[in-house]
């Protein structure tokens, strides 16, 4: 598993996701209260339209 990385605007307090880069440009993401838990996989198609919804302020 590649490095998992935290938001800049998490404030380092550990209430936050962390997400993880793939060589072929696929996504993981995992809480990081519970680094062992389970972890949300998208392709790179999946995480771009994820990242244009949450930028755009959409809905879940």
């Amino acid at each position: 598993m590649p490095p998992w990385r935290s938001s800049s605007h998490s404030g380092g307090n550990g209430n936050c996701v962390e997400v993880a880069r793939y060589a072929n440009a696929a996504r993981a993401v995992r809480d990081s209260k519970d680094a062992a838990g389970p972890i949300v996989a998208f392709t790179h198609t999946e995480w771009s339209v994820f990242i244009e919804w949450t930028r755009n302020d959409r809905p879940a």
